[in-house]
Parts: structure tokens; C-alpha cells; sequence
């Protein structure tokens, strides 16, 4: 009789034991999932801020070599790296002067660096009085004459692409801008995927 008693309270033991372990294990196994989602959350928000993000087109301003909906692959690392250039295709923060309540980041096109001087004359584009060709827009200006204006330092003057009349709010209304506003350079079209490619 003893004996039973004895192994009774010993199969308690194991048992109770055995059920503080497999709790500890659980609660372990709890917190090394929590501190992985953790880490790919950090991952995810480091990425998206100074790596890279997608962005989709609004409006028509840079008709006809970006469509409205169209979803831009944005590189954002290489703001840290080096100045923006001419002919890049740029998403920045909407300058204080313009202040459209709807769009607060704009896609635009380089046309003028640090040093440049810009005009537009007779429907064309004129970099340093060098005439630029621009295969990218389908019509001349249509919105006048514009410049000479000279780029400073740590600035850009971009345009849409959309040159015919009144289709582009950029540095033509709102005058040059400081490369601090720019966000990114679209890379690629990811979709649609007969669109897709190269910028």
C-alpha cells in the first residue's frame, strides 16, 4: 500500500514537471516567432523608406511615357548615393507653392542639373543654348516661352513630359526645386505587363 502511494505522488511529480516544460517550451517558441515578425517588420519598414517602394501614376502629365495606373518600381537608395541627372524620371514631394491637396508626391522628368541654364523658346527646349531633342514627348511646348533660368546648387528643374497645353504643373510654374524633395528614380513599369519595362 506504501509502495502505490509512493509511486502515486512520483507519476504527479513527472506529470506536473512534464506541464511546466511544455509551457516554457510554448512560451519559448511564442517569443522567437514574435521577435522574427519583428525583424522582418524592421526589414519591411527600411526597405520601403530608404531601399525601394512601388508608386502608381495619377494623371497625365507624362503622356505619353507614363499612363495613368501604371505601377513605377521606385529606387530610393539612390537619392543617398548620388545627385539626380538629366533625363531621369523622378517622384518628389510636392513643392510648398504648388500645394495640391490630392497629390502630394509628383512623377517628373530631369531636364536641367546644378549649373544649367533653361529655357523653352518657339515650342523647344533649350539646355546652356544647346537644343534638346526629346524623343519621349510627342509635341512641341505648347505653353509658351519660358527662361533663360539658371539651376543652382542642390537643385533640378523637371518637366512633365506632356508638353501640350496647361497638361503639367512642374518647374515652369513652380521653378526650380531642391534635390532634398526628391523621394526616388522609377526604375521599371511593373504593370500593366504588356507596359513593363525599362525607364
Amino acid at each position: 500500500m506504501s509502495f502505490f502511494v509512493e509511486r502515486e505522488d512520483s507519476n504527479k511529480a513527472v506529470s506536473a514537471q512534464g506541464h511546466v516544460q511544455e509551457t516554457k517550451s510554448f512560451t519559448h517558441e511564442l517569443w522567437d516567432w514574435t521577435k522574427s515578425i519583428l525583424v522582418a517588420l524592421l526589414v519591411v519598414i527600411l526597405v520601403h523608406q530608404f531601399g525601394f517602394n512601388l508608386s502608381t501614376v495619377r494623371g497625365h502629365s507624362m503622356d505619353p511615357t507614363l499612363r495613368e495606373g501604371e505601377w513605377l518600381f521606385v529606387n530610393k537608395a539612390i537619392t543617398y548615393l548620388k545627385a539626380p541627372k538629366r533625363g531621369d524620371i523622378v517622384i518628389l514631394e510636392e513643392p510648398e507653392k504648388l500645394a495640391l491637396p490630392r497629390h502630394p508626391l509628383l512623377v517628373k522628368r530631369v531636364v536641367a542639373v546644378a549649373g544649367d541654364e533653361v529655357q523653352g523658346r518657339a515650342g523647344v527646349l533649350y539646355i546652356n543654348g544647346d537644343k534638346v531633342t526629346e524623343p519621349y514627348a510627342d509635341t512641341p511646348i505648347e505653353d509658351g516661352d519660358f527662361g533663360p533660368t539658371v539651376v543652382g546648387q542642390g537643385q533640378i528643374f523637371v518637366m512633365g513630359d506632356n508638353r501640350h497645353r496647361s497638361a503639367s504643373a512642374d518647374s515652369r510654374m513652380f521653378g526650380v526645386i531642391p534635390t532634398s524633395l526628391v523621394q526616388g528614380r522609377a526604375e521599371f513599369v511593373l504593370w500593366p505587363f504588356e507596359m513593363a519595362g525599362k525607364l
